[in-house]
């Protein structure tokens, strides 16, 4: 709760507080290197000749000055060995707190031109203390300096990695996240580089912005009151001038008698002094003077004096004081960053300009999750709420890939349409007293494997179907959707339908199944929730058109394994296409050129001889490539080439786990070559691996995987799987790196870690910086004794308990057989069966396994 609140917190201010931080950076930066720029570009004005014989002692380049200028001299800074020229400025105009700033030769007195620049740095330096607003854009600097040491810690605690003592992962930029990911790597990583800069930028910039800020510092760090309000006056308010008292006595000064007094406290060892005289007689004058020994350009040592007669009052040396004062006495050194040097200078300075980074990275992933979020109720939008009356109807549905929970909602879609008010549930979700209100319901169910209920309706049908409930009232329509390959086809809606029928429930129309997707069975359930309605059947539903996706890429990642090759391929569509982490795609293979060679080998035909296929001309050889080729030809033989094509069955898509995810640019899948003890390639991992050549085609749509979608947010994640399954659990963690969660946890098997890692250098590369929490190995031919990924899982039981204390989900990709089953038994072993079956029920315990 706290670091959620912090989140939001972090990002509201960031991105109202974040250009004002970002101007006054660029402004800072710009001001801190003035006399450098002014000097690059003034090089006649404020470059004057190193004469022998030295400066002018002031009496004489005052003299000469007020001569040339016809006015008073209010204060004068000098460097006495080198060929900067003076500033002086003049006694103010009544009611202004500042003269005349005008350049002068120290070694002549005689004044150097306007100085071009000068007034555009005095625009910078208004806008990164006032915003050019004056003392109300003072009060907005100061709160978004305040606001800046929120960002820092906040930003600290908010990024604050399981590995703490891992360098890497603090310091090191992964270059080749892209999106979402690499503007969160870039503001954090970017972040802690800059982090002790913004601090000390933020804890000396409140001198200027806050009085309460300044009074604290002085009574902190100030070896005594005096000492401290002196430097108040020198470093935060010291401009010369100001307004005498109408009984005020006239000034007097006798610059030789301070000179004197400069001369005998300074030593032959004096580089700079600052001259600042009182607005009247009666008053102390300020001398500020740098020796050549001095730590950094503004470790001043102070006179105060009498001008009348040099007499020194009080002398602090910046060496006499303590550390702290010290620290009080080079505030402006440090914000700048003058006090390390020029190094610290230009390092500060870097820094500083860095701060729109920031604001312009900030900003991005604000967008990117206010553009997640419209796309989440643009998927809803379609369907309005209902308000749970008795009359609306009741959409259950339970999923294992999002099949069902798409025609669920296509269902709801089509019943709203018709004026009927309509709400969509998991079945999990479902009680006896929602389906005695309901009345009227539609269940959209799917079978897992052969016969068992998807993973998150395991719960509704243990818990709810053989419950003795009353359901007289309730009329309800069944689709079912499953494959007849198993032997229970639809066994789990066929469970839940008997149920409904024990209970007194009665059916609008008999249950439609659906295999394998069929349209002519989905074009009957629509056809039956027409009538049921009494509006006309809406057109028929499709299933996502296949489109042509170009291989771009296909690189072998398992050199001299003792297994089969495994390719990271890349593909990309005509058109942009998003997709989630988790989901899957569906993909038309062909039979190679070889293979349909063989095929039509003393069938008489001509490959080239033209067909049609679903009313488009292709040539005979193009419509076998689509086809089931039989091995026993000989009831074809004879056939004309148009015969031929219709007596064959289309071949099926194949389907694989997507690998990547949409803001990578490319959709990556992860295939193992399928050898047949003849030598030949199976057919979908063949084609794509073998056979597609780079650059061509391949049928490909995506299909929506949503029981396999990332948890919600800040939920820590425990990623298990064997050989190609690491593509859909790559997918998954490159989705939680976009979106800055770093719990992550997977457990990963392959044969031999020498040639088998898959993805290693990735997964070692989120390793370290911190994207990845823990990963544990389990290479099953690197020992004698075998070991394999539950075996991992069983030697981490406690970390495993850990963190699901901590609410964190269980996600298993890879092969049904052995692995999946094997990762079953041991989380029944160190759970419990009863808690393995709480974890599925909420969704904390997901499968997508082949």
């Amino acid at each position: 709760m706290v670091k959620k609140s912090l989140f939001q917190l972090h990002w509201f201010f960031g991105i109202t507080a974040g250009l004002v931080l970002a101007l006054m950076g660029i402004t800072g930066a710009i001001w801190s290197f003035q006399d450098e720029l002014l000097r690059l570009v003034n090089p006649d004005v404020l470059k004057v000749e190193v004469r022998q014989e030295g400066v002018l002692p002031p009496a004489e380049l005052v003299r000469r000055i007020e001569n040339e200028q016809g006015d008073k001299v209010a204060m004068l800074w000098v460097d006495v060995r080198n060929d900067n020229a003076a500033r002086v400025f003049f006694t103010p105009p009544p009611g202004e707190r500042r003269g005349l700033m005008r350049y002068a030769d120290p070694y002549t007195g005689k004044l150097q031109g306007d100085v071009a620049g000068q007034g555009f740095f005095d625009l910078m330096l208004r806008l990164h203390r006032f915003l050019a607003m004056g003392d109300t854009g003072r009060q907005i600097t100061g709160a978004c300096t305040l606001m800046l040491i929120f960002f820092c810690l906040s930003g600290l605690y908010l990024r604050w990695p399981r590995k703490v003592l891992n360098w890497r992962t603090w310091l090191t930029l992964d270059w080749a996240k892209k999106g979402r990911a690499f503007n969160w790597d870039l503001h954090a990583v970017a972040g802690t580089w800059c982090l002790l800069f913004y601090l000390l930028f933020a804890l000396t910039g409140l001198f200027w912005s806050y009085e309460w800020y300044r009074e604290g510092l002085n009574k902190l760090l100030a070896d005594q009151p005096a000492a401290g309000q002196q430097h108040k006056r020198g470093e935060g308010r010291g401009r010369p001038g100001g307004v005498p008292a109408k009984d005020s006595k006239p000034l007097v000064v006798d610059y030789d008698a301070i000179w004197t007094s400069l001369q005998a406290a300074a030593g032959p060892g004096l580089v700079t002094y600052n001259l600042r005289l009182p607005p009247a007689g009666g008053q102390p004058a300020t001398l500020f003077y740098l020796l050549d020994s001095a730590e950094h350009e503004r470790a001043f040592n102070t006179l105060t004096l009498d001008p009348a007669n040099g007499q020194v009052s009080k002398h602090d040396r910046y060496t006499d004081k303590s550390f702290k004062a010290q620290l009080l006495a080079s505030v402006y050194a440090l914000h700048v960053g003058s006090y390390f040097g020029l190094t610290g200078r230009i390092i500060v300075s870097i820094a500083s300009l860095t701060m729109p980074l920031f604001f312009i990275t900030g900003w991005l992933l604000y967008l990117d999750r206010r553009r997640k979020k419209r796309q989440v109720r643009a998927a809803r939008s379609g369907l309005v709420a209902s308000n749970g009356s008795d009359k609306g109807w009741l959409v259950g549905f339970a999923s294992q890939s999002g099949f069902a929970e798409q025609l669920a909602w296509q269902s709801a879609g089509q019943l709203q349409a018709a004026g009927l008010p309509v709400q969509v549930r998991p079945l999990a979700e479902l009680t006896e007293n929602d389906l005695n209100r309901a009345e009227r319901a539609v269940f959209v169910v799917s079978t897992f494997g052969d016969g068992e209920a998807p993973d998150s309706a395991r719960g509704f049908e243990r818990k709810v179907l053989g419950q003795p409930w009353a359901l007289d009232n309730l009329n309800y329509a069944l689709l079912a959707l499953g494959d007849r390959q198993y032997p229970h086809f639809c066994g789990f809606a066929r469970r839940l339908q008997a149920w409904l029928a024990e209970r007194g429930a009665t059916s609008a129309f008999a249950s439609v199944e659906v295999d394998s997707a069929d349209p002519a069975a989905l074009q009957q359930w629509q056809q039956h929730l027409a009538q049921l309605t009494g509006s006309k059947p809406p057109a028929t539903w499709k299933a996502p058109e296949f489109a042509n996706w170009t291989l771009v890429s296909r690189a072998l990642m398992n050199p001299g394994s003792q297994g089969s090759a495994v390719y990271l391929l890349g593909l990309k569509p005509e058109q942009p296409e998003r997709w989630d982490a988790g989901d899957l795609v569906e993909i038309l293979p062909r039979n190679s050129p070889d293979s349909l060679d063989l095929f039509l080998r003393g069938l008489g035909l001509d490959g080239n001889a033209p067909v049609e296929v679903e009313g488009l001309q292709e040539t005979l050889v193009q419509a076998l490539g689509s086809r089931q080729l039989p091995k026993n030809r000989g009831h074809l033989v004879g056939l004309h080439a148009q015969a031929l094509v219709d007596a064959l069955i289309p071949l099926a898509a194949r389907e694989y786990s997507i690998a990547s995810i949409a803001s990578d640019g490319v959709l990556e899948l992860i295939v193992r070559q399928e050898c047949h003890p003849d030598g030949s390639l199976g057919l979908g991992s063949g084609w794509l691996t073998e056979h597609l050549a780079l650059g061509n085609s391949v049928s490909l749509r995506l299909r929506r995987n949503s029981g396999f979608h990332l948890p919600a947010p800040t939920t820590p994640m425990i990623l298990i799987g064997n050989g190609t399954g690491i593509a859909g659990l790559r997918s998954l963690l490159k989705g939680r790196i976009t979106a800055s969660e770093q719990r992550n946890w997977l457990l990963f098997g392959e044969r031999n870690q020498a040639h088998d890692y898959l993805c290693g250098d990735e997964l070692e590369r989120w390793l370290r910086s911190g994207d990845l929490a823990q990963l544990d190995l389990a290479f099953s031919r690197d020992q004698a004794h075998k070991v394999y990924v539950q075996d991992r899982l069983r030697e981490q039981a406690s970390d495993l308990r850990r963190w699901l204390d901590e609410g964190a989900s269980i996600y298993i990709c890879g092969s049904l057989q052995g692995m999946a089953s094997g990762v079953d038994e041991v989380l029944n072993e160190v759970l419990g069966a009863a808690e393995v079956e709480r974890l599925i029920e909420r969704g904390r315990y997901r499968r997508d396994v082949y």
